[in-house]
């Protein structure tokens, strides 16, 4: 839910990658994929058909855009005169024989459609592995694209603030103008791209689901032991127990995100302050600092490392150790991003666990209830996604919007994403279902979402539409994928906070230094030793300025309805 701002108070939440929290957290996301809940709002279209505005048909929003600074940018407003912008796409080196990253059926379709207004988009390539030396490469030398983009919005706003690039409210905030972009994108999601004085320096992308991290269980496990799907703290901690016990050699339990208070959903059935969203969001950048709750998480994971629940050297874990142990039925419970079980694009753990084992399941399941009230709380993601500026050297700013507003229609970004009726899928209760996924995985797949700059994880009209739409893709695998994605946004979702404060900024490294020293310690001590260790961390990040931080986001959150 968006905060309300007070009057003079330009958004109402800024949009950043939690630099110092995720340092403390560990975290390990993917930034491309994932996913906060779809903003509500009018939508440029439908499946199956278009509207006006999204089909460039002239509408009265002309004059408006006029009316609002002279420039239009819904597209089909306006006849440029050949005009040709730039615009950054990633090349992940992934490209079909006879394609690259910048020429292909897809850039094609493209200049197809833009050009039917006058306007030329040539692509500029830029390896995924090298996004942020090659960003700065590019602004410093003023050879950035027209459009350029970045997923830490902080990155995007300090470009602004130094002068580099432009203020896009008078190409987007009049009611003429860019009228797709913001009924897709909604006024919520751009709210994350603008400054405390209200300047929009970015068109910020919107996520189609806010579904983040997620339980799994081994349901066969459970079955055999006649144990019912844990809903209690008390009883996961039963079912570990028992697991270790009628499997010796098995890892009771794992989690991606060991010891993150931020992200892990076990940790939301400790925490106290979740239940109240403005005092969850003072507290975020450190939850374990102000809130009690997370100690007691921490403690609960210093329990049952103690009793040989988890693997005891689990800090120095190699990526893939998760996936190892799953595809193995190795572990019991294992928290992950939503999905991981049985998602193609993390290898099809419990699919290649069936081929040895064919009755093992492992299943998602609702968080657990809060100790405190008894509710059901989720970690999720914020709504917005990549953010897309204008550096000052783009010659054509109301180009430049004009095609972000065509990605907006269903003809651009909702094709780009999808493909065509018929050849790349079909609809089923007015979804987008895959006809083929391998056929699509080599067409279209392969760069679809580098394409759809206004959206990440797909163009959907509703997260609904996105799990039914992800889901039917998965064939036989689509019950466990709805599941999924229901766990994961059940009871109330958090979505992670977004607004850094100055001094945290300034101090992020001695924050994570102390986080470094002493969550192992907390998790791995002996019980006896707990305490001390948690007032020994929350002195360390006093000594960090924890005090002037958490008074950064007191004031910041206190200053909103």
């Amino acid at each position: 839910m968006m905060l309300k701002k007070r009057k003079g108070f330009g958004t109402a939440l800024l949009a950043t990658v939690l630099a110092g929290s995720m340092l403390l957290a560990g975290c390990g996301q993917k930034e491309d994929g994932g996913t906060s809940s779809a903003g509500t709002g009018t939508q440029p279209s439908t499946p199956g058909g278009s509207s006006q505005a999204a089909s460039g048909e002239q509408t009265e929003g002309k004059e408006a855009g006029e009316e609002a600074g002279g420039y239009q940018t819904t597209y089909g407003d306006k006849q440029f005169d050949d005009v040709t912008i730039t615009v950054e796409i990633f090349d992940r080196s992934n490209a079909p024989d006879g394609s690259t990253a910048i020429e292909n059926k897809w850039t094609e379709y493209i200049n197809q459609e833009m050009n039917k207004v006058g306007i030329t988009v040539e692509f500029v390539a830029v390896p995924r592995s090298e996004e942020v030396t090659k960003l700065q490469t590019m602004m410093a030398t003023g050879t950035s694209p027209d459009l350029t983009f970045i997923y830490n919005i902080e990155v995007a706003k300090s470009y602004y603030e130094d002068g580099g690039t432009y203020n896009l409210s008078e190409y987007i905030d009049g009611d003429g103008q860019a009228r797709n972009l913001k009924a897709y994108v909604t006024e919520d999601v751009l709210d994350y791209g603008r400054n405390e004085d209200g300047d929009l320096f970015a068109v910020t992308a919107r996520r189609a689901s806010g579904a983040m991290m997620e339980t799994f269980v081994r349901k066969d496990w459970l079955d055999a032991l006649e144990m019912d799907i844990p809903t209690t703290v008390e009883e996961l901690h039963a079912v570990l127990k028992a697991f270790k016990e009628e499997h010796p050699d098995c890892v009771p339990y794992y989690s991606a995100q060991f010891g993150s208070y931020a992200l892990a959903p076990l940790a939301y059935s400790f925490l106290e302050t979740v239940s109240d969203e403005k005092t969850y969001n003072k507290n975020f950048w450190n939850l374990a600092y102000k809130d009690d709750g997370a100690v007691e998480y921490l403690r609960f994971l210093n329990t049952i490392y103690n009793e040989g629940l988890v693997e005891a050297e689990y800090y120095t874990a190699a990526d893939g150790e998760l996936g190892k142990l799953v595809v193995n039925g190795q572990v019991g419970v294992f928290e992950a991003n939503v999905n991981t079980n049985v998602a193609t694009d993390r290898g099809s753990l419990l699919q290649t666990l069936k081929e040895t084992e064919p009755d093992a399941e492992y299943v998602s399941i609702l968080p657990l209830k809060n100790v405190n009230d008894g509710q059901l709380y989720n970690p999720g993601y914020a709504l917005n996604g990549m953010s897309i500026f204008v550096p000052k050297t783009a010659k054509n700013v109301e180009a430049c919007i004009t095609y972000l507003d065509w990605l907006a229609t269903q003809e651009g970004g909702f094709t780009l994403y999808h493909g065509f009726e018929g050849e790349h899928f079909e609809y089923e209760d007015g979804v987008p279902v895959v006809k083929d996924m391998d056929y699509n995985a080599k067409d279209k797949d392969w760069i679809c979402n580098d394409l759809f700059l206004v959206g990440n994880s797909g163009y959907f009209m509703s997260q609904e539409d996105f799990m039914e739409s992800t889901a039917q893709g998965y064939g036989q695998w689509k019950e466990y994928v709805l599941d999924n994605y229901v766990n994961a946004t059940a009871g109330t979702v958090r979505s992670q906070t977004v607004w850094v404060s100055p001094t945290h900024s300034e101090n992020s490294t001695e924050l994570g230094l102390a986080g470094d020293e002493y969550l192992v310690k907390c998790i791995t001590c002996a019980p006896g030793e707990f305490d001390a260790n948690i007032e020994a961390y929350r002195a360390a990040l006093k000594e960090a300025g924890a005090d002037e931080i958490q008074k950064e986001y007191e004031d910041y959150y206190d200053s909103f309805q």
